[in-house]
Protein backbone atom coordinates (compact mmCIF):
# COMPACT_ATOMS: atom_id res chain seq x y z
CA UNK A 1 0.00 0.00 0.00
CA UNK A 2 1.39 3.40 -0.93
CA UNK A 3 1.63 6.25 1.54
CA UNK A 4 -0.87 8.21 -0.53
CA UNK A 5 -3.41 5.38 -0.39
CA UNK A 6 -2.96 5.04 3.36
CA UNK A 7 -3.42 8.78 3.77
CA UNK A 8 -6.63 8.74 1.69
CA UNK A 9 -8.03 5.85 3.71
CA UNK A 10 -7.27 7.63 6.99
CA UNK A 11 -8.81 10.88 5.76
CA UNK A 12 -12.00 9.16 4.59
CA UNK A 13 -12.21 7.40 7.96
CA UNK A 14 -11.90 10.75 9.73
CA UNK A 15 -14.69 12.26 7.60
CA UNK A 16 -16.94 9.25 8.22
CA UNK A 17 -16.20 9.33 11.95
CA UNK A 18 -17.01 13.04 12.03
CA UNK A 19 -20.38 12.43 10.35
CA UNK A 20 -21.19 9.51 12.61
CA UNK A 21 -20.24 11.59 15.67
CA UNK A 22 -22.60 14.31 14.49
CA UNK A 23 -25.40 11.78 14.13
CA UNK A 24 -24.77 10.33 17.61
CA UNK A 25 -24.66 13.83 19.09
CA UNK A 26 -28.00 14.58 17.44
CA UNK A 27 -29.44 11.42 18.95
CA UNK A 28 -28.26 12.36 22.43
CA UNK A 29 -29.60 15.91 22.07
CA UNK A 30 -33.06 14.56 21.17
CA UNK A 31 -33.12 11.76 23.74
CA UNK A 32 -36.06 13.43 25.53
CA UNK A 33 -38.03 14.18 22.36
CA UNK A 34 -40.86 11.66 22.02
CA UNK A 35 -41.34 12.57 18.36
CA UNK A 36 -37.72 11.90 17.43
CA UNK A 37 -36.61 8.58 15.93
CA UNK A 38 -33.03 7.42 16.39
CA UNK A 39 -30.66 7.97 13.45
CA UNK A 40 -27.96 5.57 12.34
CA UNK A 41 -25.12 6.44 9.93
CA UNK A 42 -24.78 3.63 7.41
CA UNK A 43 -21.23 3.12 6.07
CA UNK A 44 -20.23 2.01 2.58
CA UNK A 45 -16.80 0.93 1.29
CA UNK A 46 -15.12 2.92 -1.49
CA UNK A 47 -11.93 2.56 -3.49
CA UNK A 48 -10.36 5.16 -1.29
CA UNK A 49 -11.65 3.94 2.08
CA UNK A 50 -15.13 4.42 3.58
CA UNK A 51 -17.96 6.90 3.50
CA UNK A 52 -21.37 7.50 5.12
CA UNK A 53 -23.81 6.26 2.48
CA UNK A 54 -26.97 7.40 4.27
CA UNK A 55 -28.40 8.41 7.63
CA UNK A 56 -31.11 5.88 8.34
CA UNK A 57 -34.08 6.64 10.60
CA UNK A 58 -35.20 3.89 12.98
CA UNK A 59 -38.79 2.87 12.23
CA UNK A 60 -41.39 0.21 12.92
CA UNK A 61 -44.55 0.92 10.96
CA UNK A 62 -46.63 -1.78 12.67
CA UNK A 63 -45.84 -0.45 16.15
CA UNK A 64 -46.38 3.13 15.02
CA UNK A 65 -49.85 2.30 13.66
CA UNK A 66 -50.68 0.41 16.82
CA UNK A 67 -49.57 3.38 18.90
CA UNK A 68 -51.78 5.73 16.84
CA UNK A 69 -54.79 3.50 17.46
CA UNK A 70 -54.01 3.15 21.16
CA UNK A 71 -53.77 6.92 21.45
CA UNK A 72 -57.16 7.34 19.76
CA UNK A 73 -58.77 4.77 22.04
CA UNK A 74 -57.33 6.29 25.20
CA UNK A 75 -58.26 9.86 24.28
CA UNK A 76 -61.79 8.79 23.43
CA UNK A 77 -62.33 6.79 26.62
CA UNK A 78 -60.75 9.49 28.77
CA UNK A 79 -63.02 12.19 27.31
CA UNK A 80 -66.10 9.99 27.52
CA UNK A 81 -65.40 9.12 31.15
CA UNK A 82 -64.88 12.75 32.13
CA UNK A 83 -68.10 13.66 30.30
CA UNK A 84 -70.05 10.92 32.07
CA UNK A 85 -68.70 12.10 35.42
CA UNK A 86 -69.67 15.70 34.68
CA UNK A 87 -73.12 14.71 33.43
CA UNK A 88 -73.86 12.47 36.41
CA UNK A 89 -72.76 15.17 38.85
CA UNK A 90 -74.67 17.94 37.04
CA UNK A 91 -77.94 15.98 37.05
CA UNK A 92 -77.72 13.89 40.21
CA UNK A 93 -75.24 15.83 42.36
CA UNK A 94 -72.47 14.42 44.50
CA UNK A 95 -73.45 10.96 45.77
CA UNK A 96 -76.83 11.47 44.03
CA UNK A 97 -77.82 13.97 46.72
CA UNK A 98 -79.75 16.22 44.35
CA UNK A 99 -81.05 13.57 41.95
CA UNK A 100 -84.74 13.31 41.05
CA UNK A 101 -84.68 9.83 42.61
CA UNK A 102 -83.53 11.23 45.98
CA UNK A 103 -86.09 14.04 45.76
CA UNK A 104 -88.83 11.50 44.97
CA UNK A 105 -87.83 9.42 48.00
CA UNK A 106 -87.94 12.54 50.18
CA UNK A 107 -91.43 13.32 48.87
CA UNK A 108 -92.63 9.84 49.69
CA UNK A 109 -91.23 10.18 53.22
CA UNK A 110 -92.96 13.55 53.59
CA UNK A 111 -96.26 12.02 52.43
CA UNK A 112 -95.94 9.21 54.96
CA UNK A 113 -95.35 11.71 57.76
CA UNK A 114 -98.29 13.81 56.61
CA UNK A 115 -100.57 10.77 56.34
CA UNK A 116 -99.76 9.89 59.96
CA UNK A 117 -100.94 13.35 61.11
CA UNK A 118 -103.17 14.71 58.33
CA UNK A 119 -104.35 17.63 60.47
CA UNK A 120 -100.86 19.17 60.64
CA UNK A 121 -100.49 22.23 58.42
CA UNK A 122 -96.71 22.11 58.96
CA UNK A 123 -96.52 18.57 57.59
CA UNK A 124 -98.72 19.62 54.66
CA UNK A 125 -96.31 22.44 53.90
CA UNK A 126 -93.39 20.00 54.30
CA UNK A 127 -94.91 17.71 51.65
CA UNK A 128 -95.39 20.63 49.26
CA UNK A 129 -91.80 21.73 49.85
CA UNK A 130 -90.63 18.19 49.02
CA UNK A 131 -92.67 18.45 45.80
CA UNK A 132 -90.93 21.74 44.99
CA UNK A 133 -87.56 20.02 45.48
CA UNK A 134 -88.53 17.26 43.02
CA UNK A 135 -89.59 19.87 40.45
CA UNK A 136 -86.36 21.81 40.94
CA UNK A 137 -84.32 18.62 40.54
CA UNK A 138 -86.10 17.78 37.28
CA UNK A 139 -85.97 21.34 35.93
CA UNK A 140 -82.29 21.78 36.84
CA UNK A 141 -81.43 18.31 35.55
CA UNK A 142 -82.98 19.08 32.17
CA UNK A 143 -81.11 22.40 31.97
CA UNK A 144 -77.85 20.69 32.95
CA UNK A 145 -78.25 18.01 30.27
CA UNK A 146 -78.82 20.56 27.52
CA UNK A 147 -75.88 22.60 28.83
CA UNK A 148 -73.65 19.53 28.58
CA UNK A 149 -74.86 18.98 25.02
CA UNK A 150 -74.12 22.59 24.10
CA UNK A 151 -70.65 22.38 25.65
CA UNK A 152 -69.93 19.15 23.75
CA UNK A 153 -71.04 20.83 20.53
CA UNK A 154 -68.65 23.72 21.16
CA UNK A 155 -65.82 21.24 21.78
CA UNK A 156 -66.64 19.49 18.51
CA UNK A 157 -66.37 22.81 16.67
CA UNK A 158 -62.99 23.48 18.28
CA UNK A 159 -61.78 19.96 17.50
CA UNK A 160 -62.76 20.30 13.83
CA UNK A 161 -60.87 23.61 13.63
CA UNK A 162 -57.82 21.96 15.21
CA UNK A 163 -57.98 19.04 12.78
CA UNK A 164 -58.06 21.36 9.77
CA UNK A 165 -55.05 23.24 11.13
CA UNK A 166 -53.17 19.99 11.70
CA UNK A 167 -53.98 18.79 8.19
CA UNK A 168 -52.58 22.03 6.75
CA UNK A 169 -49.40 21.52 8.80
CA UNK A 170 -49.28 17.90 7.64
CA UNK A 171 -49.48 18.99 4.01
CA UNK A 172 -46.45 21.26 4.47
CA UNK A 173 -44.44 18.53 6.21
CA UNK A 174 -45.46 15.93 3.63
CA UNK A 175 -44.29 18.18 0.80
CA UNK A 176 -40.94 18.60 2.53
CA UNK A 177 -40.59 14.82 2.82
CA UNK A 178 -41.42 14.29 -0.85
CA UNK A 179 -39.04 17.05 -1.95
CA UNK A 180 -36.16 15.79 0.19
CA UNK A 181 -36.69 12.18 -0.88
CA UNK A 182 -36.91 13.09 -4.55
CA UNK A 183 -33.73 15.17 -4.51
CA UNK A 184 -31.65 12.81 -2.39
CA UNK A 185 -31.60 15.05 0.68
CA UNK A 186 -32.13 13.83 4.24
CA UNK A 187 -35.94 13.73 4.88
CA UNK A 188 -35.76 12.33 8.42
CA UNK A 189 -36.49 15.53 10.36
CA UNK A 190 -39.54 16.15 8.17
CA UNK A 191 -40.71 12.57 8.68
CA UNK A 192 -40.44 13.11 12.45
CA UNK A 193 -42.49 16.27 12.09
CA UNK A 194 -45.08 14.50 9.95
CA UNK A 195 -45.43 11.63 12.41
CA UNK A 196 -45.83 14.05 15.31
CA UNK A 197 -48.74 15.68 13.47
CA UNK A 198 -50.26 12.24 12.82
CA UNK A 199 -50.13 11.53 16.55
CA UNK A 200 -52.06 14.74 17.25
CA UNK A 201 -54.70 13.99 14.62
CA UNK A 202 -55.13 10.48 16.06
CA UNK A 203 -56.14 12.00 19.38
CA UNK A 204 -59.27 13.37 17.71
CA UNK A 205 -60.21 10.38 15.54
CA UNK A 206 -58.88 6.93 14.65
CA UNK A 207 -56.83 7.05 11.46
CA UNK A 208 -54.85 4.76 9.18
CA UNK A 209 -52.08 5.65 6.73
CA UNK A 210 -50.17 4.27 3.78
CA UNK A 211 -47.24 5.63 1.79
CA UNK A 212 -46.71 5.93 -1.94
CA UNK A 213 -43.76 6.87 -4.13
CA UNK A 214 -41.27 9.42 -2.78
CA UNK A 215 -42.63 8.62 0.72
CA UNK A 216 -45.87 10.50 -0.01
CA UNK A 217 -48.44 9.64 2.69
CA UNK A 218 -52.23 9.23 2.54
CA UNK A 219 -54.43 9.46 5.64
CA UNK A 220 -57.76 7.64 6.02
CA UNK A 221 -60.30 7.90 8.82
CA UNK A 222 -61.24 4.82 10.80
CA UNK A 223 -64.39 4.56 8.65
CA UNK A 224 -62.35 4.57 5.45
CA UNK A 225 -62.98 8.17 4.35
CA UNK A 226 -59.98 9.92 2.80
CA UNK A 227 -58.70 12.61 5.14
CA UNK A 228 -55.57 13.57 3.23
CA UNK A 229 -54.35 12.67 -0.24
CA UNK A 230 -51.91 15.18 -1.76
CA UNK A 231 -54.05 17.92 -0.24
CA UNK A 232 -56.22 17.94 2.90
CA UNK A 233 -59.89 17.08 2.62
CA UNK A 234 -62.23 19.65 4.15
CA UNK A 235 -63.45 18.69 7.63
CA UNK A 236 -66.67 20.61 8.23
CA UNK A 237 -69.15 21.00 11.05
CA UNK A 238 -72.13 23.29 11.59
CA UNK A 239 -72.45 24.06 15.33
CA UNK A 240 -75.78 24.47 17.09
CA UNK A 241 -76.20 27.67 19.12
CA UNK A 242 -78.06 25.95 21.96
CA UNK A 243 -79.82 22.67 22.56
CA UNK A 244 -83.27 21.84 23.76
CA UNK A 245 -84.92 18.46 24.43
CA UNK A 246 -85.51 16.57 21.21
CA UNK A 247 -82.98 18.54 19.17
CA UNK A 248 -80.44 16.58 17.12
CA UNK A 249 -76.84 17.71 16.79
CA UNK A 250 -75.11 18.01 13.43
CA UNK A 251 -72.59 15.50 12.13
CA UNK A 252 -68.94 16.09 11.33
CA UNK A 253 -68.19 15.71 7.63
CA UNK A 254 -65.00 14.89 5.74
CA UNK A 255 -65.30 16.07 2.16
CA UNK A 256 -69.08 15.91 2.53
CA UNK A 257 -69.16 12.41 4.03
CA UNK A 258 -70.43 12.09 7.65
CA UNK A 259 -67.86 10.42 9.87
CA UNK A 260 -69.36 10.63 13.36
CA UNK A 261 -72.09 8.45 14.84
CA UNK A 262 -73.46 8.08 18.35
CA UNK A 263 -74.51 4.42 18.21
CA UNK A 264 -71.16 2.91 19.22
CA UNK A 265 -70.98 1.11 22.55
CA UNK A 266 -69.32 3.15 25.30
CA UNK A 267 -66.39 0.73 25.51
CA UNK A 268 -65.71 1.03 21.76
CA UNK A 269 -65.40 4.81 21.55
CA UNK A 270 -62.16 5.99 19.95
CA UNK A 271 -60.98 9.56 19.57
CA UNK A 272 -62.16 12.75 21.22
CA UNK A 273 -64.67 13.47 18.45
CA UNK A 274 -66.34 10.09 18.91
CA UNK A 275 -66.62 10.65 22.67
CA UNK A 276 -68.13 14.11 22.25
CA UNK A 277 -70.73 12.91 19.74
CA UNK A 278 -71.57 9.95 22.00
CA UNK A 279 -72.14 12.32 24.91
CA UNK A 280 -74.11 14.87 22.91
CA UNK A 281 -76.37 12.62 20.85
CA UNK A 282 -76.70 9.40 22.84
CA UNK A 283 -75.89 9.54 26.54
CA UNK A 284 -77.34 12.99 27.20
CA UNK A 285 -80.40 12.32 25.02
CA UNK A 286 -81.14 9.06 26.83
CA UNK A 287 -80.66 10.72 30.20
CA UNK A 288 -83.09 13.47 29.16
CA UNK A 289 -85.63 10.81 28.23
CA UNK A 290 -85.20 9.21 31.64
CA UNK A 291 -85.89 12.37 33.63
CA UNK A 292 -88.75 13.26 31.26
CA UNK A 293 -90.26 9.87 32.10
CA UNK A 294 -89.71 10.46 35.83
CA UNK A 295 -91.59 13.75 35.43
CA UNK A 296 -94.43 11.97 33.59
CA UNK A 297 -94.55 9.30 36.27
CA UNK A 298 -94.77 11.96 38.99
CA UNK A 299 -97.63 13.77 37.21
CA UNK A 300 -99.51 10.48 36.80
CA UNK A 301 -98.86 9.34 40.38
CA UNK A 302 -100.34 12.53 41.83
CA UNK A 303 -103.16 12.99 39.34
CA UNK A 304 -106.66 13.66 40.67
CA UNK A 305 -109.36 11.19 39.66
CA UNK A 306 -113.11 11.64 39.44
CA UNK A 307 -114.59 10.77 42.85
CA UNK A 308 -118.22 10.71 41.65
CA UNK A 309 -117.95 7.70 39.38
CA UNK A 310 -119.06 9.82 36.46
CA UNK A 311 -116.13 8.81 34.30
CA UNK A 312 -114.46 12.20 34.05
CA UNK A 313 -110.80 11.92 32.97
CA UNK A 314 -107.99 12.04 35.48
CA UNK A 315 -106.40 15.49 35.62
CA UNK A 316 -103.10 16.89 36.82
CA UNK A 317 -102.99 17.21 40.60
CA UNK A 318 -99.96 18.12 42.68
CA UNK A 319 -97.78 18.30 39.57
CA UNK A 320 -98.79 19.90 36.30
CA UNK A 321 -97.16 20.95 33.04
CA UNK A 322 -97.65 23.17 30.02
CA UNK A 323 -100.30 20.80 28.66
CA UNK A 324 -102.18 20.59 31.96
CA UNK A 325 -104.62 19.91 33.42
CA UNK A 326 -104.66 17.07 30.87
CA UNK A 327 -102.18 14.29 31.59
CA UNK A 328 -99.25 13.38 29.31
CA UNK A 329 -99.81 10.47 26.93
CA UNK A 330 -99.49 7.06 28.57
CA UNK A 331 -96.44 4.95 27.74
CA UNK A 332 -94.78 7.55 25.52
CA UNK A 333 -92.17 10.11 26.51
CA UNK A 334 -93.11 13.76 26.25
CA UNK A 335 -89.85 15.39 25.22
CA UNK A 336 -88.79 18.16 27.56
CA UNK A 337 -91.39 17.30 30.20
CA UNK A 338 -88.76 17.52 32.97
CA UNK A 339 -88.24 21.16 32.03
CA UNK A 340 -92.01 21.86 31.91
CA UNK A 341 -93.16 20.20 35.12
CA UNK A 342 -94.23 22.52 37.94
CA UNK A 343 -95.99 22.31 41.27
CA UNK A 344 -99.68 23.02 40.69
CA UNK A 345 -100.34 26.59 41.88
CA UNK A 346 -103.56 25.37 43.52
CA UNK A 347 -101.44 23.39 46.01
CA UNK A 348 -98.51 25.78 46.39
CA UNK A 349 -98.73 28.28 49.24
CA UNK A 350 -95.97 30.34 47.65
CA UNK A 351 -98.29 30.87 44.68
CA UNK A 352 -101.41 31.49 46.77
CA UNK A 353 -102.55 27.86 46.82
CA UNK A 354 -103.71 25.62 49.66
CA UNK A 355 -101.45 22.67 50.65
CA UNK A 356 -104.43 20.97 52.30
CA UNK A 357 -105.73 20.11 48.82
CA UNK A 358 -103.07 17.40 48.82
CA UNK A 359 -105.01 15.72 51.64
CA UNK A 360 -108.53 16.48 50.46
CA UNK A 361 -108.38 16.69 46.66
CA UNK A 362 -110.61 19.00 44.64
CA UNK A 363 -108.03 21.13 42.87
CA UNK A 364 -109.92 20.39 39.62
CA UNK A 365 -113.40 20.95 41.04
CA UNK A 366 -115.83 19.30 43.39
CA UNK A 367 -116.02 16.11 41.29
CA UNK A 368 -112.41 15.49 42.32
CA UNK A 369 -112.92 16.20 46.03
CA UNK A 370 -112.18 13.06 48.07
CA UNK A 371 -112.56 14.40 51.63
CA UNK A 372 -116.20 15.41 51.22
CA UNK A 373 -116.79 15.52 54.98
CA UNK A 374 -113.80 17.78 55.59
CA UNK A 375 -112.41 15.48 58.27
CA UNK A 376 -109.03 16.59 59.63
CA UNK A 377 -107.86 12.97 59.99
CA UNK A 378 -108.63 11.99 56.38
CA UNK A 379 -105.52 10.27 54.99
CA UNK A 380 -106.81 8.05 52.17
CA UNK A 381 -105.46 10.23 49.35
CA UNK A 382 -102.08 10.70 51.02
CA UNK A 383 -101.64 6.98 51.51
CA UNK A 384 -102.76 6.38 47.92
CA UNK A 385 -100.24 8.85 46.54
CA UNK A 386 -97.39 7.15 48.42
CA UNK A 387 -98.58 3.76 47.17
CA UNK A 388 -98.71 4.95 43.54
CA UNK A 389 -95.00 5.76 43.66
CA UNK A 390 -94.43 2.01 44.11
CA UNK A 391 -96.97 0.82 41.54
CA UNK A 392 -95.83 -0.37 38.07
CA UNK A 393 -95.98 2.15 35.24
CA UNK A 394 -95.41 1.61 31.51
CA UNK A 395 -92.39 3.74 30.59
CA UNK A 396 -91.04 4.49 27.11
CA UNK A 397 -88.37 1.98 26.05
CA UNK A 398 -86.34 4.88 24.62
CA UNK A 399 -85.20 5.51 28.20
CA UNK A 400 -82.94 2.50 27.88
CA UNK A 401 -84.01 0.82 31.13
CA UNK A 402 -86.80 -1.48 32.36
CA UNK A 403 -90.11 -0.23 30.94
CA UNK A 404 -92.70 -1.77 33.31
CA UNK A 405 -91.59 -0.88 36.83
CA UNK A 406 -92.61 1.48 39.59
CA UNK A 407 -91.69 5.15 39.50
CA UNK A 408 -89.34 4.62 42.47
CA UNK A 409 -87.61 1.69 40.76
CA UNK A 410 -87.39 3.57 37.47
CA UNK A 411 -85.59 6.43 39.22
CA UNK A 412 -83.18 4.00 40.88
CA UNK A 413 -82.59 2.27 37.53
CA UNK A 414 -81.81 5.64 35.93
CA UNK A 415 -79.03 6.19 38.47
CA UNK A 416 -77.82 2.63 37.93
CA UNK A 417 -77.78 3.20 34.18
CA UNK A 418 -75.42 6.19 34.26
CA UNK A 419 -73.29 4.51 36.93
CA UNK A 420 -73.07 1.39 34.76
CA UNK A 421 -71.89 3.49 31.82
CA UNK A 422 -69.29 5.17 34.01
CA UNK A 423 -68.03 1.81 35.22
CA UNK A 424 -67.88 0.44 31.67
CA UNK A 425 -66.05 3.51 30.40
CA UNK A 426 -63.70 3.51 33.39
CA UNK A 427 -62.70 -0.09 32.67
CA UNK A 428 -62.23 0.69 28.99
CA UNK A 429 -60.15 3.77 29.87
CA UNK A 430 -57.86 1.71 32.10
CA UNK A 431 -57.39 -0.90 29.37
CA UNK A 432 -56.81 1.76 26.71
CA UNK A 433 -54.31 3.55 28.93
CA UNK A 434 -52.39 0.34 29.55
CA UNK A 435 -52.36 -0.47 25.84
CA UNK A 436 -51.14 3.01 24.98
CA UNK A 437 -48.33 2.81 27.54
CA UNK A 438 -47.25 -0.62 26.31
CA UNK A 439 -47.35 0.33 22.64
CA UNK A 440 -45.48 3.57 23.34
CA UNK A 441 -42.81 1.66 25.27
CA UNK A 442 -42.49 -0.93 22.50
CA UNK A 443 -42.19 1.80 19.88
CA UNK A 444 -39.66 3.67 22.00
CA UNK A 445 -37.59 0.52 22.41
CA UNK A 446 -37.52 0.14 18.63
CA UNK A 447 -37.05 3.75 17.56
CA UNK A 448 -36.15 5.78 20.63
CA UNK A 449 -32.76 6.92 21.83
CA UNK A 450 -30.91 5.06 24.60
CA UNK A 451 -28.37 7.52 25.99
CA UNK A 452 -26.16 4.74 27.41
CA UNK A 453 -25.95 3.07 24.01
CA UNK A 454 -25.18 6.38 22.29
CA UNK A 455 -22.47 7.28 24.82
CA UNK A 456 -20.86 3.87 24.33
CA UNK A 457 -20.94 4.39 20.56
CA UNK A 458 -19.48 7.85 21.01
CA UNK A 459 -16.56 6.31 22.92
CA UNK A 460 -15.99 3.82 20.07
CA UNK A 461 -15.99 6.68 17.59
CA UNK A 462 -13.42 8.51 19.69
CA UNK A 463 -11.14 5.47 19.48
CA UNK A 464 -11.70 5.27 15.73
CA UNK A 465 -10.83 8.94 15.40
CA UNK A 466 -7.65 8.41 17.40
CA UNK A 467 -6.65 5.45 15.20
CA UNK A 468 -7.16 7.45 12.01
CA UNK A 469 -5.25 10.35 13.47
CA UNK A 470 -2.33 8.06 14.35
CA UNK A 471 -2.27 6.70 10.79
CA UNK A 472 -2.14 10.24 9.40
CA UNK A 473 0.59 11.15 11.88
CA UNK A 474 2.61 8.04 10.96
CA UNK A 475 2.23 8.71 7.23
CA UNK A 476 3.27 12.30 7.81
CA UNK A 477 6.46 11.18 9.60
CA UNK A 478 7.24 8.64 6.89
CA UNK A 479 6.79 11.20 4.13
CA UNK A 480 8.97 13.67 6.04
CA UNK A 481 11.68 11.02 6.35
CA UNK A 482 11.40 10.24 2.66
CA UNK A 483 11.83 13.90 1.78
CA UNK A 484 14.90 14.15 3.99
CA UNK A 485 16.46 11.20 2.15
CA UNK A 486 15.79 12.88 -1.15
Amino acid sequence: MSLTTALNIAQSALLATSKRTSVVSQNITNAGNADYARRTAVLASTDGGVRVAEVRRATNEALFRQNLRASSDWQGQQRLLSGLDSLATAVNGTDNASSPTTALANLRDALQLYSATPSSSNLAEGAIDAARQLVRSLNDGSDAIQSVRTSADIEIRTAVSDINTLLADFEAANRQVISATSTGRDPNSFIDQRNAILSEIAQYMPISTYTRGSDDMVIMTGDGATLFETVPRAVTFEPTASFGPGMTGNSVYVDGVPITAADQAAGEISGTLGALVKLRDDVAVTMQTQIDEIARGAILAFAEVDQTGGGAPALAGLFTWSGGPDLPTDGVVTQGLAAMITVNPAFDSEQGGDPVLLRDGGANGTDYLANTSGGASFATLLIGYADRIDEPVVFDSAAGIAANVSLADFGANAIGWIEGLRQQSSGAEVNASAMMVRSAEALSNETGVNVDTEMSLLLDLEHSYEASARIISTVDRMMAALLELV
